[in-house]
């Protein structure tokens, strides 16, 4: 159990120690992994960014999806839970978000490109992973960038997602994954919605 996102980020970023020495790239997910970013990033010394990915939230159910993007235009959607949404309103959603994330760089990332990815060891870092569809697009971006290492790092995450992490990363970081799990909010004890303003006081 974790207290609130600073202390997660803490945890994890005492769990991640052993990559210091590669002088690592940390990006943070937003909303919900940029204090645990900040964090890990702190200390190990390393640089930080936000790597902005999206959702792509249910017509009838903004809070579950069915897959995500990337800034880059990296796409995963999950054929099974996409089953339900029209071909009109998958391309109406990407349209959607595809904007929210050109927003969320000019706004949370201030308008700066990404660092320089290529050969360089990368933590990415959420609060969580419950479908895990945002680190997917997340790790997809990374590899076409050319990463050398990628580590997904974060506090909590199901076995499923442990397993299909374990096979797109180098590397995988879990600091608990509660048998019965069934949304990342379970294992903090103060648990809200992050604001872009909270986001700003990171970056």
């Amino acid at each position: 159990m974790f207290k609130d996102r600073k202390d997660a980020g803490q945890k994890l970023a005492v769990a991640l120690q052993i990559y210091r020495k590669d002088d690592p790239l940390v990006f943070a997910i937003p909303r919900g992994g940029v204090e645990l970013g900040y964090e890990v990033s702190k200390a190990l010394n390393a640089d930080f960014s936000l790597l902005i990915c999206r959702k792509l939230p249910y017509p009838f159910n903004t809070e579950s999806g069915f897959g995500a993007m990337a800034e880059d235009g990296s796409l995963y959607i999950n054929e099974l839970a996409a089953a339900s949404v029209s071909s009109k309103d998958i391309e109406q959603i990407i349209t959607q978000q595809s904007l929210e994330i050109k927003r969320r760089i000019q706004t949370l990332r201030r308008g700066r490109p990404l660092p320089l990815i290529k050969g360089r060891t990368v933590i990415l870092v959420d609060d969580g992973i419950a479908m895990g569809s945002t680190m997917h697009v997340a790790v997809e971006l990374c590899r076409k960038k050319g990463a050398g290492k990628i580590i997904v790092a974060v506090p909590v995450a199901s076995r499923q997602a442990i397993q299909k992490f374990s096979q797109m990363a180098d590397e995988v970081v879990v600091l608990e994954s509660p048998i019965n799990f069934h949304a990342v909010a379970q294992v903090y004890e103060n648990w809200y919605d992050v604001s872009d303003e909270e986001v700003l006081a990171f970056v």
